[in-house]
């Protein structure tokens, strides 16, 4: 299974841990797996057409997948992925 480092606005969903595991053979196959595991997490991650939104960066060891294949980009067991929102405000 793959590591998905998770954000802390998202571990409320995860039983309070910063990294489960998840199958998929691509990042969107991944999050719908995340979404059966840990209901609620999908809905913050994607819009209502399923894609990724554009202010969460996901990358895959260390790529972001935007610069790769997108939601389609592979994911092997041995992968690591993090989500990564993005931050607003400050002076």
């Amino acid at each position: 299974m793959t590591t998905v480092r998770i954000p802390s606005p998202l571990r409320r969903y995860t039983n309070s841990q910063s990294k489960v595991q998840a199958s998929g053979a691509t990042v969107q196959e991944l999050i719908n797996n995340l979404e059966a595991e840990y209901p609620g997490v999908k809905s913050r991650l994607c819009d209502d057409s399923g894609q990724i939104k554009r202010y969460v960066n996901v990358f895959v060891n260390g790529n972001e997948i935007r610069t790769l294949q997108g939601p389609e980009t592979p994911v092997a067991a041995t992968d690591e992925i993090s989500i990564v929102p993005a931050m607003a405000g400050g002076r």
